[in-house]
């Protein structure tokens, strides 16, 4: 079924995870469409019932999945071509898939959730993300995780599977980031941490301590770190079981554990 889809009631099924078929499951050819257009398309077949969404030809289209907030916290949503920035801002429990590329801004101030991206990704990926996980199969641009936070009983997570450009984990508050690094490249950030207070970053590889910003440090790993990445680069592998590398391959690497050095680094700045 090629055509844009209007009438979510009559809709079959598009696409598969290995899921079993229900009532409710649509493909939309976003090609030309507006962001406006196309995001308030899937508010109304999510209202009308839809669960499972395949968008195809798209190409630009902003803020895709961020006003899917309704009666169900789990719609799947897979898309096909490159969005445009802020897919899957303040996402609340739905699981995004692209095949693609990314732009800019994806799961900024995410609250739950998962976003799965089979290319690579632009600046601020995860910024003010609270919960939920982005995985990322190649590198990712400026500003990752810029200000990331936890909130309550969330701990967000985002796991990259190449390398990162500057200020990765910019004043970071909580929640893990993982770089892997893979393919051999190596990482050529600089101002890793740069006003870090809060939470952690994996990184496997080397890095020079002038890459680092002055308010993290490097730290051996211990069990509960182990165990931690044990899960997640678990988790990132089955996502991208085309990686080609098993898991104990990937943790048999040089694995670093940057750590903020206070949680208040400004504190003499901002208080008396």
């Amino acid at each position: 079924m090629e055509a844009q889809l209007i009438d979510c009631g009559t809709a079959q099924p598009a696409f598969n995870w290995g899921k079993s078929w229900r009532v409710g499951e649509v493909e939309i050819d976003a090609a030309g469409m507006p962001s406006k257009e196309l995001n308030n398309l899937l508010r109304n077949c999510m209202l009308d019932g839809t669960r499972h969404f395949l968008l195809k030809n798209v190409c630009g289209q902003r803020y895709i999945g961020t006003r899917l907030v309704g009666p169900t916290k789990s719609l799947d949503i897979e898309i096909m071509g490159t969005p445009g920035n802020d897919l899957g801002a303040f996402l609340s429990g739905h699981r995004i898939m692209v095949h693609g590329n990314v732009q800019d801004g994806v799961g900024n101030t995410m609250d739950d959730g998962e976003i799965i991206v089979r290319g690579r990704a632009g600046d601020v990926l995860g910024m003010s993300i609270r919960g939920g996980k982005i995985f990322v199969k190649d590198d990712v641009g400026y500003r990752t995780a810029l200000h990331m936070k936890e909130y309550m009983d969330k701990r967000p997570a985002l796991v990259i599977g190449g390398t990162s450009q500057d200020f990765l984990g910019e004043y970071m508050a909580g929640g893990i980031v993982i770089l892997l690094g893979l393919g051999g490249k190596p990482h050529l950030a600089n101002y890793i941490g740069t006003g870090m207070h809060g939470g952690v970053i994996y990184l496997r590889g080397n890095i020079m301590p002038s890459q680092l910003g002055q308010e993290v440090e490097i730290s051996p790993l211990d069990e509960e770190d182990r165990a931690i990445l044990d899960r997640y680069v678990g988790e990132f592998l089955d996502r991208f079981p085309d990686i080609g590398m098993s898991k104990e391959e990937i943790l048999e690497g040089n694995m670093i554990k940057i750590s903020p050095i206070s949680k208040r680094p400004y504190g003499k700045i901002y208080a008396y």
